[in-house]
């Protein structure tokens, strides 16, 4: 029988040391900045009850679940067997929607935020609120692949529930440029939005068609562009008077402080009810300006990576007040990061009135433009510091209490496990990126020093143990 070809699930990928190592140091930066900002680390199970994930995605984010298949023999009952909830004929006939639920009760998580929530309602008597928590975490979504878009990703979330205060999406943007700033990506742009401004918009269309509809159209204006969007609103049932009002409201321009204002005098000319405060717009304005002036206050000096864009819509039906969405400028690729507030998130698992706002990285992307960009630090990919030479059986004893002090100094070190030519040991160490290798022959021995050889330069010192650990620790 021939060998079988190893092949991996399209949407996936299998990460080498060097990869690992760069993704670990984005996951640092994120995880430091996630903790001075005072939120814990906490974990989910990959696999939630089916339950728990369908209808908190919006109608196309559902469709995007996979599905966990029971274990069992569904179409044929063993004798003697009673099979739960067997698929009958009767249920093939009429479809997936009848077949999904004898088949499959768990699904793979889809993002980190719906599992949070189901977390925070299982465990309300033990948390103390506002609860701030961050996850790393791997997600899984039933996609097209695509460069920037994978069926298997990290996630790197940081949620805070319990509170309304607008102090926290304020802190959301201030997380977001020191984590861009920490791994060196400076060309961005920080959108915000308000479901609530969207919902102005959509009743200055004067009701045609549903809010969700329009939502998920503006969702993907960057996409399909202008043209694309009036096609699929008029196939949703909007009008094309409804529709050039909308990019009359989606195309206002100028400083955050000048849209605001600009976009308030559109509602009063669209009659967009002032006084209804919770379907419309006005409080979403009101909002969005006490976010920029805690950001003044904060004395944040990155305002011009801050954009109100009016578009920004947020295609996930949990949303209810602040989104945010991050673009790196520079590199042809997808948002690196996303989220929001969500007032009712909870609710659908029976814990009603807990507000919440967080948002989360996505580390694949980031990764993918920091090399694309060339920004990844040298070093970053280098686990070794020091390869300890290994000339003869003689030399590996000598050594071996040299490399237990290495490492005790903290000198990520290793000791070329055979005794051979140097040509193979440099080229080792050259190949692993490894800067330093030491060198101890018999005279080196018989002196009590060492060569310490930097590969990077060819220069090499004999030096003392002493000044070995210094120079390397």
């Amino acid at each position: 029988m021939s060998a079988q070809k190893p092949s991996i699930p399209q949407g996936t990928r299998d990460f080498g040391p060097a990869v690992v190592a760069r993704r670990n140091y984005i996951f640092g930066v994120i995880r430091r900045t996630f903790e001075k900002f005072g939120y814990a680390p906490l974990e989910t199970p990959t696999l939630e009850n089916l339950s728990v994930l369908t209808g908190k995605y919006g109608e196309e984010g559902d469709q995007l679940l996979f599905k966990v298949l029971n274990s069992g023999n569904f179409l044929k009952k063993q004798k003697g067997e009673v099979v739960k909830d067997e698929v009958t004929p009767d249920d093939l006939q009429a479809g997936p929607r009848a077949v999904l639920p004898k088949i499959a009760e768990k699904g793979l998580r889809y993002d980190l935020t719906v599992p949070f929530a189901r977390y925070v309602v299982m465990n309300r008597g033990t948390l103390t609120f506002p609860f701030k928590r961050y996850q790393i975490q791997p997600v899984w979504r039933a996609d097209r692949p695509q460069r920037g878009r994978y069926r298997e990703f990290y996630q790197c979330d940081a949620d805070v529930v319990g509170t309304d205060s607008l102090l926290c999406e304020a802190e959301i943007v201030l997380m977001m440029c020191e984590v861009l700033n920490g791994i060196g990506l400076t060309d961005f742009t920080i959108k915000i939005n308000h479901r609530r401004v969207l919902g102005a918009i959509y009743q200055a269309l004067g009701g045609e068609g549903t809010e969700m509809d329009l939502f998920t159209a503006i969702d993907k204006l960057d996409k399909i562009g202008r043209d694309g969007v009036e096609k699929e609103l008029a196939e949703r049932g909007f009008s094309p008077d409804a529709t050039d009002r909308l990019f009359a409201l989606l195309g206002v321009e100028g400083s955050f402080e000048e849209k605001l204002e600009r976009l308030l005098a559109g509602f009063v000319t669209a009659g967009v009810d002032a006084d209804n405060a919770t379907a419309d717009g006005y409080k979403g304005l009101q909002d969005l300006r006490r976010v920029y002036e805690y950001l003044q206050e904060f004395g944040f000096a990155q305002f011009d990576h801050l954009d109100f864009d009016v578009t920004l819509a947020r295609g996930l039906s949990y949303y209810t007040g602040c989104i945010f969405e991050i673009k790196i400028n520079n590199v042809n690729m997808g948002s690196v990061s996303g989220g929001g507030r969500y007032d009712n998130l909870t609710g659908a698992f029976g814990l009603p009135g807990v507000s919440g706002v967080g948002f989360s990285f996505g580390v694949d992307r980031l990764y993918d433009c920091l090399e694309e960009l060339n920004l990844f630090p040298a070093a970053v990919a280098t686990t070794t510091r020091c390869l300890v030479a290994n000339f003869d059986a003689d030399a590996e004893r000598a050594v071996l209490p040299v490399l237990r002090q290495l490492r005790e100094a903290g000198v990520a070190s290793e000791l070329y496990p055979e005794p051979g030519k140097l040509a193979r040991q440099f080229k080792y160490a050259d190949a692993k990126g490894i800067p330093f290798v030491l060198l101890q022959g018999s005279e080196e021995r018989a002196a009590g020093q060492f060569k310490l050889k930097t590969l990077s330069t060819g220069e090499e010192r004999v030096l003392s143990l002493e000044q070995v650990l210094a120079e390397l620790a």
